[in-house]
């Protein structure tokens, strides 16, 4: 593993300071006359680091968000924040998408109970949801295309081991852990002011509330993001670690992952008892950190499997991993820890009913099989009668982050983007690239040279055409910029 990512192997000077890892119970018997034992003991730590950043990598995603959440806004779990415009570039989470107006409630029943999530009809608005616990494994989806099928719903979180009967006129959502967000989408109709705000206030009728309040349902705190920078990238260091253990100690440990108990306690984690690594424990962290950033990453590079062959867009999600998070993981043969690793570094939540209210396809090279180069031209031509009732949209993200791009003024096209030029046939030209192309300035997204970037192509409201592939979205093109 370390040929590949050229590093070089570690000395056996940096065997000072293994006092913290050899009181996880991996040293050598008292009295062995062992000289390899610290620098064996820091690999098996830094070994199982690697391991734990792949496996934990759903809730810690999770757990950045909210902290950035606290960080950057007065809200609270049990609250929502959200965007009163489109996002634009300081809405640093995973691939974000700047064609929507965003809700987010971060959840918590520990402590409060039963939580109520009260979904509005869909009568001049409506809603594209996803309610997830703290691993991101969907409990439900909400709106048109969930649970309530848009005629509205009240959906009630139960805590891990409620016993009782449910209330009735509830959509009752048991999870296995204390936490978790609901990201809900209120639906964009273009970028209008008129109809911004109309989706603003649509999601204003959202409701979140304890159901030990639900005869006299409480107003709802809603804290504006937009424009304050919100950052929930992954950090590829000894922070991670940090991340990990807040988890650890507000969550019950899930049957399927028991194994990790021991595994986390080498390196410091265990439950009840604080995460206090040393300066040579957080040096080791911090390398297994950026080495699983390497594994992950060379992963996504090699490519997911095709929508369709021979074109190199890819959906999202590895099907095994969306089969596995549907099913709630029920399959005792298989748990694809690897897949869910690398699709978390991409993106956030579940979704219960992929397919329906929204489907993403991705890439991240050109039709020459070459990464895309912020400092070249492209050009994607979306063919006519895309196969949406609703919207398509393409966006750029930064391919080391998977975020927006910092500093620049937009990041998307879509159908509904003021000004697209449509060609005689209804398609659509895209271009990306550090510089507009003449004519063609509102079908362009901007790239930085420099920086590698990737794209992800939403369908909102995706029809049959897609799925049956007769639709097919061509690969993008280098071009000669103009």
């Amino acid at each position: 593993m370390r040929a590949w990512l050229g590093r070089p192997s570690p000395s056996p000077l940096r065997k000072a300071g293994t006092v913290a890892v050899l009181a996880c119970g991996l040293a050598s018997p008292a009295g062995a006359e062992d000289e390899a034992a610290p620098e064996l003991v820091r690999r098996t730590v830094e070994r199982r680091a690697i391991e734990a950043v792949i496996w934990g990598m759903p809730a810690v995603n999770t757990d950045l968000m909210l902290q950035a959440m606290l960080r950057s806004t007065s809200a609270k779990p049990n609250e929502i924040v959200f965007w009163s415009r489109p996002v634009n570039w300081k809405n640093q989470t995973l691939t974000p998408n700047p064609d929507s107006i965003y809700f987010m409630s971060f959840w918590n029943v520990k402590d409060g109970g039963p939580l109520v999530i009260e979904i509005p009809p869909a009568e001049g608005g409506a809603i594209a949801g996803n309610i997830v616990n703290v691993w991101q494994m969907p409990l439900e989806d909400a709106g048109p295309e969930g649970a309530d099928k848009g005629a509205g719903g009240k959906y009630l979180i139960l805590p891990p081991g409620y016993a009782g009967a449910p209330p009735e006129g509830y959509i009752p959502l048991r999870s296995d852990t204390y936490s978790g967000f609901a990201l809900l989408r209120s639906n964009l109709a273009s970028h209008a002011d008129a109809d911004v705000a109309k989706a603003v206030a649509y999601g204003k009728r959202i409701r979140v509330y304890p159901l030990a309040q639900a005869a006299q349902v409480p107003e709802t705190r809603f804290t504006d993001a937009y424009d304050v920078l919100f950052d929930s990238t992954i950090r590829y260091n000894a922070s991670f670690f940090g991340n990990l253990d807040r988890v650890v100690q507000n969550e019950p440990w899930l049957d399927r992952d028991r194994v990790m108990i021991d595994q986390l306690r080498t390196l410091g984690i265990e439950k009840g008892k604080p995460f206090n690594p040393d300066a040579t424990m957080r040096a080791t962290l911090g390398d297994a950190a950026r080495e699983a950033h390497a594994l992950l990453s060379r992963r996504y590079d090699a490519g997911f499997p095709v929508m369709n062959p021979g074109i190199r867009w890819f959906p999202a999600a590895m099907q095994e991993v969306v089969k596995a998070v549907q099913e709630g993981y029920a399959n005792l043969d298989a748990y694809p820890v690897d897949a869910r690793g690398v699709t978390y570094t991409l993106g956030f939540t579940g979704i219960k009913r992929i397919g329906t209210a929204q489907f993403y396809l991705m890439a991240n090279k050109d039709r020459e099989g070459a990464p895309f180069d912020g400092a070249a031209s492209y050009r994607l031509h979306v063919p006519p009668d895309a196969p949406v009732r609703q919207y398509w949209s393409v966006t750029v993200y930064d391919r080391d982050t998977h975020a927006l791009i910092r500093d620049l003024p937009r990041a998307s096209v879509a159908s509904i983007s003021p000004g697209v030029r449509e060609n005689a046939d209804g398609s659509v030209d895209v271009y990306f690239g550090p510089k507009a192309p003449d004519g063609d300035e509102a079908n362009w997204v901007p790239t930085v040279p420099g920086r590698k970037f990737e794209l992800l192509f939403r369908l909102y409201g995706p029809e049959k055409a897609l799925f049956d592939k007769s639709w097919k979205l061509p690969d993008v093109e280098k071009v000669a910029a103009r």
